[in-house]
């Protein structure tokens, strides 16, 4: 089993505080670009790429336009996509070197299929504390799980927020299919007293 990953976090008094995750598998996805434009933001052809919006990637073995290939570190995100087309937002691609067709590769980890997952987190001033502050499930709407768009996302709606009193916290969200239990976040938390109320 791997250990979680840990995330610290400033919670800001009587605002929403929203967080999105998405949990990638170690199975590596190749798919063949056939296309890259010199535009703003670029865009990248990748025929049936399967990339979901928000999705990390790498761009990789590009021939002419070599500026678009990742390090080995740096990864893109997928900010508008279609069937077989991925925007990069944050890639200004007017002054590259032209593409060589049908070069290079889209890669990245295909997303873990999360039908039939639930998740819950639980917040507590410190990890051996007996009191909750508060508790966040998918039952009670506060961690959302969308095995489409392979996201889990966190939601503490304002009202709740505004009623929090700690300093410091900490935090651990577990991820449960059937009867396994999976350590999926931890990590510490600083409330941010409100001003405006």
């Amino acid at each position: 089993m791997t250990a979680p990953i840990k995330i610290n976090y400033k919670i800001y008094q009587g605002s929403t505080f929203q967080e999105q995750y998405r949990w990638e598998s170690g199975t590596k996805v190749y798919k063949p670009i056939t296309g890259i434009t010199k535009s703003a933001p670029v865009e990248i052809t990748a025929e049936a790429h399967e990339l979901k919006p928000g999705w990390r990637f790498r761009v990789t073995n590009v021939t002419g336009m070599k500026e678009i290939n990742s390090g080995s570190e740096s990864f893109y995100l997928a900010s508008d996509i279609s069937a077989d087309t991925i925007k990069i937002n944050s890639v200004n691609s007017l002054a590259f070197s032209n593409y060589t067709g049908n070069s290079g590769v889209i890669e990245y980890n295909e997303p873990v299929d999360l039908t039939g997952y639930r998740a819950r987190m639980q917040i507590r001033e410190k990890v051996g504390s007996d009191v909750v502050i508060d508790e966040l499930t998918t039952e009670n709407g506060k961690i959302i799980i969308d095995a489409e768009d392979a996201t889990i996302r966190i939601e503490i709606p304002a009202d709740t927020t505004q009623n929090y009193n700690f300093t410091t916290a900490v935090y651990s969200l577990e991820i449960i299919r059937n009867s396994v239990v999976i350590p999926f976040l931890v990590g510490n938390l600083t409330l941010q007293r409100e001003v405006t109320r």
